[in-house]
C-alpha cells in the first residue's frame, strides 16, 4: 500500500468557509490535495488582518465573496495538468524522487530549489495545523468546563496550550526513529474531513438564517440582505484567494513516491489515481463551501466552527476534538519529512541520537515561536501560497518538462503548452507577491491608525 505515505511528503490545510472566496468557504486515495486535518484554519482570504485565537474578529460582510467557484475549478484542472507534466518527467528520466529529479535535470541548484519549496510547503502545513490547535483547543476546553466563549483564564490561552501540546505530545512522537503507525494517519484525517462535511450539511438544515449567533438570547429579525447569497465581490483580500486554494492543492512531492510503490505502475494508471483524488477533493471543498456559506451567509466567519457556539452541541464538540487529534497526529508525520530532508541535504543520513534530539527540539521551538507570533493564518497562506505552492504546481513541473524535452522536436505543441503554464506561474508570482506585501503594509498602517 503506497497511499498512507502521502503525509510523509506534503500537508495541506483544508480551508474553512471564511478562508476562501465567493461562497464563504480553506487531504491523500493519492491523497493529493486533501489532508483533511486543517478544515478549520483561521484567517486566509476572508480573515481580518488579525485573527488571533484570543480575540476572534468578525469579518466585514463585503469581504466574504470572491470568485471561488472559478478559482477552485481552475486550480483543480491546472493541478491535474501539473501532475501530468511531473509524471512525464519521471518517465523520461527514470527518477522517482523529486529532489533527485531536480538534481538530474538542473544540478545542485535544482535539488536545492525543490528542497526549499517542499520544506516550506510542509512547514507551512505544520504551522497551519498548530494554528488549529491554538484556535480550537481553547474552545473545546471551555465547552467541557461549561464556560462561555468569552472566558479568558490563563490556562485556556491558545499560545500556552499549543506549547503544552507540542512538547507534551508532539515532541515524543517526533523523537521516534521511525514513523510506524503515524504513517497511516491519512485515513483518520480523511475520515475527519468527511465527518466535518456531513456536520456542515446537517447544520445547514438545522440553523435558520435569522439566527446570527447560536448562543444569543436576543430575538433577531431576518434581514433579507443577510440571507441572500452574493456571488462575486472583489476587494483587497481577494489577493489571498488564489494562494489559499493553491496551498490546499499541493501534493506534488508525494506523487513520485506513491508512483514508485504502485503495482504494475504506469503513467496512465498514476494519472488516473491523481484525477480521482483531485476530483474527490474538489467535490468536498465545493460542498463545504456551499453549505458553510448558505448556513450563515453574511455572518460567516473565517473560522466556521466559531459560529457554532451552542453550549449543548455535543456534535460540534466531537468535530473539534476529532480535528484536534487528527492534526496533532499529522504534525509528526510532516516533521519527519522536513527533518529527513535536512539530514539528506547535509549528508548526515546515519542515525545519531544526540543530533536527532537536538535538531528535533530546535525545529519545534522555531515552529512554536512562529505559531505564537504570526498574527493569522492569512499570512501563512499568503507566503506559502505565492512561493512554494506556486513553485510546486506551476514553475517546477513546467521547467523540468521544458528542459527534459528541449531536444525533442516532436513535442512542439506540448512544449508550447508547458511554456504557457510556466508563464502563468511567473505571472501569478509577479501579481500576487506585490499585492500580498501591499496588503501587509496597508494592514499594518491601518492597525497603527486605530
Amino acid at each position: 500500500m503506497g497511499f498512507p505515505r502521502q503525509e510523509y511528503y506534503s500537508g495541506l490545510p483544508f480551508p474553512s468557509p471564511g478562508d476562501l472566496p465567493d461562497s464563504g468557504i480553506e487531504p491523500k486515495t493519492l491523497e493529493c490535495p486533501t489532508l483533511a486535518d486543517g478544515f478549520f484554519t483561521t484567517g486566509a482570504t476572508r480573515g481580518s488582518p488579525d485573527t488571533s485565537a484570543s480575540s476572534p474578529k468578525k469579518v466585514h460582510p463585503k469581504e466574504r465573496q470572491r470568485g471561488f467557484w472559478v478559482l477552485l475549478t481552475s486550480v483543480t484542472l491546472l493541478s491535474i495538468y501539473s501532475i501530468n507534466l511531473l509524471l512525464i518527467c519521471s518517465k523520461e528520466t527514470g527518477c522517482m524522487v523529486y529532489e533527485k529529479l531536480g538534481e538530474q535535470v538542473f544540478g545542485t541548484t535544482g535539488k536545492l530549489v525543490i528542497f526549499g519549496a517542499t520544506s516550506l510547503q510542509n512547514t507551512g502545513a505544520m504551522l497551519s495545523y498548530l494554528f488549529i490547535v491554538k484556535n480550537e483547543l481553547p474552545s473545546a476546553i471551555k465547552f467541557l468546563m461549561g464556560k462561555e466563549e468569552e472566558f479568558s483564564a490563563w490556562y485556556v490561552d491558545g499560545r500556552l496550550l499549543v506549547v503544552v501540546v507540542t512538547f507534551g505530545i508532539i515532541l515524543p512522537l517526533c523523537l521516534l526513529k521511525n514513523l510506524g503507525y503515524l504513517g497511516y494517519t491519512s485515513g483518520f484525517s480523511l475520515s475527519c474531513m468527511v465527518f466535518f462535511l456531513i456536520v456542515v450539511i446537517y447544520k445547514k438544515f438545522k440553523i435558520t438564517c435569522s439566527v446570527p449567533e447560536l448562543n444569543s438570547t436576543i430575538p433577531n429579525s431576518t434581514n433579507p440582505d443577510m440571507c441572500t447569497p452574493k456571488y462575486v465581490t472583489f476587494n483587497s483580500k481577494t489577493v489571498y484567494a488564489l494562494p489559499t486554494i493553491a496551498f490546499a492543492f499541493v501534493c506534488h512531492p508525494s506523487v513520485l513516491p506513491i508512483y514508485s510503490e504502485l503495482k504494475d505502475r504506469s503513467q496512465k494508471k498514476m494519472q488516473m489515481v491523481s484525477n480521482i483524488s483531485f476530483f474527490a477533493m474538489f467535490v468536498m471543498y465545493f460542498l463545504t463551501a456551499i453549505f458553510g456559506y448558505l448556513t450563515f451567509y453574511e455572518s460567516v466567519q473565517s473560522d466556521l466552527l466559531h459560529k457554532y457556539q451552542s453550549k449543548n452541541d455535543i456534535l460540534i464538540l466531537t468535530v473539534r476534538l476529532a480535528v484536534i487529534m487528527a492534526v496533532i497526529l499529522t504534525v509528526p508525520v510532516l516533521f519527519f519529512t522536513v527533518r529527513s530532508s535536512l539530514f539528506e541535504l547535509a549528508k548526515k543520513t546515519k542515525f545519531n541520537l544526540c543530533r536527532h534530539v537536538l535538531v528535533t527540539i530546535l525545529l519545534l521551538v522555531i515552529i512554536n515561536l512562529l505559531v505564537i507570533f504570526i498574527p493569522s493564518m492569512k499570512d501563512i497562506f499568503g507566503v506559502v501560497g505565492v512561493t512554494s505552492a506556486n513553485m510546486l504546481i506551476f514553475i517546477l513541473p513546467s521547467s523540468l518538462y521544458l528542459k527534459i524535452t528541449s531536444q525533442d522536436g516532436d513535442k512542439g505543441t506540448q512544449q508550447i503548452w508547458a511554456a504557457l503554464f510556466l508563464g502563468l506561474g511567473v505571472l501569478f508570482s509577479l501579481v500576487s507577491i506585490p499585492l500580498v506585501i501591499y496588503d501587509w503594509a496597508y494592514s499594518s498602517s491601518g492597525d497603527e491608525g486605530h
